[in-house]
This record gives structure tokens, sequence and C-alpha cells, in this order.
């Protein structure tokens, strides 16, 4: 094995590598199936240049081949003909060769490396044929991804921004897998992440929430290293893009779980209970219609203590799996989610358990565009366990819709912006066309409804809506309208039922 000499790459330098390499596959597989082929190379490139650093390290003091191979000295271990050298040697059934290096590298590291390559079609030579592999073994050999050449650090830069390319180039199905990033590290910020704590994310994508919290804590100078990060992904795919990702950030405790985060959650205690955490950060898919509405009803984990959400939207599925995950003295979540969570009258049940729980620290109201490649506005809610004395009993609703900037056709929060909304939330007072505070007696007297606008007044004292009408007077008409539109709806359901029956 053979070395080069250190030399470092410049930010500018690993993204266009990086993108060079997706720029050889289009016309071949679709932009949204990238990120399944790529990130393996990268990683497999990265534990071979890894090993071979810490192979030369080890020499220099050992001064013997066979003690510088021995485990002891390397983090991962790499059999024989899984090497990244190896590959490059390959010109025939390229594909065969890659899949069974990176199994024999997930099985020669059961512990830590199991399922993180994923299961993209590397043997499927009409997707993949030799010579694009090969162009892209050879593109990836140009440069060499030592600690000593990319630290960690900027290595998981280069990662996000190729989690974030490949967002931009897949459209409206990015938002299974990513979050605005401004976004994330306030709702990390909010949350106050502590050295040593448990974070869980139960749809986590890449792991980019999860990553918030790390890049909180040294942000704040603080101890990292211990935090222990858990997720859960139902993409097979993405779930390995996400332990990779934590590995190429230096993470050394995580664990990503695969599956249906409602169906079959992956993280239990010793009892077979839902695992407890002190922080959980997610943006569960929302208001999806596919999933088990019957067995929920009769959960063994016990989340739907507050109720049983429509078929039509899981939203309070996912919250109540999150408020249930969460430690009793310490757990405090941070929750993206559409706006209609907070006032819809088909959840109306679900949301008096929790608001009447008392776990509702704060409302957060964010303008449009935040939803990746969505223009639907977006919402935040913040969960805690044990609120401070003086909080208790009281809500906190921020309108912050005005925070959102725009710039080519990206919305975006600037670091004034998350600076305003945190202020408000540490502050937890009322700030004319900002914030409110509101006791559960109020929210129980509007029927639950946690709408940011029926509380948060305007710059200028009142309340009111765009014609100038009193808020209550609006809400009235908005009722009525909703009462007389739900009647229809029923009248119809019963002549369809009618029709069918004769």
């Amino acid at each position: 094995m053979t070395t080069r000499s250190p030399k470092r790459i410049t930010q500018r330098e690993l993204e266009s590598y990086l993108w060079g390499a997706a720029v050889l596959l289009r016309g071949l597989i679709d932009a949204g199936d990238y990120k399944q082929y790529i990130f393996p190379l990268v990683f497999l490139k990265r534990l071979s240049d890894v090993y071979d650093e810490e192979h030369a390290a080890a020499l220099g003091v050992y001064g013997d081949e066979e003690m510088a191979d021995l485990p002891e000295n390397h983090r991962f271990a790499i059999p024989d003909g899984a090497h990244w050298v190896d590959l490059r040697k390959v010109t025939s059934n390229v594909g065969t060769a890659l899949k069974g290096a990176m199994r024999a590298i997930e099985s020669a590291n059961p512990d830590t490396l199991t399922g993180v390559f994923g299961d993209g079609e590397w043997t499927n030579k009409d997707l993949l044929p030799d010579d694009t592999l090969s162009d892209l073994i050879e593109h990836f050999s140009t440069k060499t991804l030592s600690v000593a050449n990319l630290p960690e650090d900027e290595l998981g830069q280069g990662y996000e921004y190729l989690i974030k390319k490949f967002a931009d180039d897949s459209g409206h199905t990015a938002q299974e897998f990513y979050t605005n990033r401004t976004l994330v590290h306030l709702m990390a910020m909010m949350l106050e992440p502590q050295p040593g704590e448990s974070v869980y994310d139960p749809t986590c994508g890449t792991g980019g929430m999860l990553i918030s919290t790390v890049a909180e804590l040294k942000r704040r100078g603080k101890e990292w290293r211990n935090l222990r990060l858990y997720g859960q992904e139902l993409n097979y795919g993405t779930s390995a893009i996400a332990k990779m990702n934590l590995f190429l950030h230096g993470i050394a405790d995580g664990h990503i779980g695969h599956g249906d985060t409602l169906a079959k959650p992956a993280l239990l205690d010793a009892h077979g209970q839902l695992r407890t955490f002190d922080i959980v950060l997610a943006n569960p898919p929302y208001s999806i219609k596919t999933w088990n509405r019957a067995a929920f009803m009769k959960d063994p984990y016990g989340r739907n203590m507050w109720g049983v959400p429509p078929q039509n939207r899981a939203d309070y599925a996912f919250l109540q799996h999150i408020a249930k995950s969460l430690d009793p003295r310490t757990g405090r979540a941070a929750i993206l989610l559409p706006h209609g969570v907070l006032f819809r009258r088909d959840e109306v049940v679900v949301r008096e358990g929790l608001v009447e729980s008392d776990m509702v620290e704060c409302v957060l109201g964010l303008g449009e565009g935040l939803f990746y490649n969505s223009p639907m506005p977006a919402a935040v809610v913040i969960l805690r366990t044990q609120k401070p004395r003086e909080r208790r009993g009281r809500i906190l609703l921020i309108d912050a819709s005005k925070e959102v900037a725009r710039e080519r056709a990206q919305s975006f929060l600037r670091a004034a912006n998350q600076t305003r909304i945190l202020d408000a939330y540490q502050a937890f007072e009322a700030v004319d066309g900002l914030a409110a505070v509101a006791t559960i007696d109020e929210v129980r007297e509007r029927g639950y409804s946690l709408a940011i606008s029926s509380y948060v007044t305007s710059a200028t004292g009142s309340s009111a809506s765009a014609d100038g009408e009193s808020l209550d007077v609006a809400l009235k008409k908005w009722r009525a309208a909703a009462a007389e539109s739900d009647r229809a709806v029923e009248e119809v359901l019963a002549m369809l039922g009618e029709e069918v029956s004769r």
C-alpha cells in the first residue's frame, strides 16, 4: 500500500470533486437516485485512504508491516481484496466487485458498519455499465481522502453540500430526506443540547437534524464527542446515508435503525417499550394517508394516549410517538409540522390531549418555503416534559412569518432572523406583532385551536383580519362556513351510500 503526501483539499475543490461524480451519472439514472451510488463510493474511498494513513502512522512507530496491520491500529477493518486499490484493478464485472467489497467491509465490522453501504443495484449493467463504474472509480482516485488532507468537519460539510445538491435536483421528493438547514440550526439552538445527552430523530432522513446538535455544541465550545445520537428511517438507502453521514462527521456513538417508525419502532428498551431521550428533533412526513390506523388504535407502546388521528393525516400519530419518546425529566422536542396541525377540526380531540398535558412550551409559526420544494408555511412545536415553574400552564406563540428570507428561489433564515426568534423564545413574553403568551384556559376557550393569529396581536395592538374586521368575528364566520361545508360533505356521502346500497 502506498500513501501520497498530504495536500489539503479546499472546500471548493471538495465540492467540485463530489459534484463531478454526479455529472458522470447524468442521463443514466434518475437524479433522485444519485445518492445511492455516490455516497457509498465516497465512503469506501475515505475508509481506504484513512486505513492507509493509519497504516503509515503505525509503520512509523513499529517499523514492521505486520504490526502496522494489527486491528488495534485501525478504526475499521478492510479485508483483502476490498480496498480501493484492489477495485482500481478490476476491469470487468466492476459492479460485482464493488458490491462484494462493500459487503466484505460490512461483515468485517459487524458492530459498526452493518448495512452502511445501502442496497444500490451495483450489478445492474443496464443501469451502471462497467465503463461508467470504472470512470467513477478513477474520478474519485484523483484525490486522497485522508484525515490529514480532509479533516472530519470539512468532509462532513462536503457531504452536506452534496445532500443539498441532490435535494435541489430531486424536486419534491427531496423533502423525504432533506430539511432546510437554517431551520434545523434554529431548532437545535432552541433545545440547547448538553454534553452527554441522547438525541433522537424518528424520521431521520440523511441525519442532518442529529448532526445539527453536534454542530450546536461545537458552536458553544462544549464537549460533543459524548453526545449519543439515534435515528430511524423508512427508506433503506437513505438510512445507510445517515449512517455514513454520522461517521464522516466523526460521530462514534450513532445508531440508525431502518423501518417504519409508526408500525415498528426500532429503538426499544430492555422491556420492549419505547426508549426515551433527552432531545427529539423531527420533520415527520406531513399528512400521510397510508398508515395503519387500526393498529394504532391498540398500539402496544401507548402512543395513542391523546387519541387516534384521522386516516388521512398521521401528523398526530408521529407527534404522540415523539411525546412518548421523551425522557420524563429532561425531555424536550422540536417538531416541524404543517400549520394545519395547529387548528384542523378533525384533530381537535388529540390536540386537546396535547394541550392539557401541558407539554407544549412554544408554537412557532414560520413563512412559506421552509418545507423543502414546497410553498407550504411551516410551524415548529416545542415540547418539554418538565417546564420551568413560571412557564407551567402557559404556551408561547410566536409569529415569525416575516422572518423568512428568500433569494434565488430559496427560502431560509438569516442569522438575524434566527436571533430574533431565539430571543423571543427565551424571553417567553408578549411582544406586539411577534409573540403572545396564552394560558391553557385561554386555549381551552378557543376550542383548543393553536392558530397563531388567534393570539398574536399586530404591531398596532389590534387583532384583526385582512379586511379589518375583528378576529373573533372572522373566526366565527370561518367556523360557520366550515360547519356548513362538513354538512354538505356528509349529505353527499349519504347520497353516495344510498346509491351503492341500491
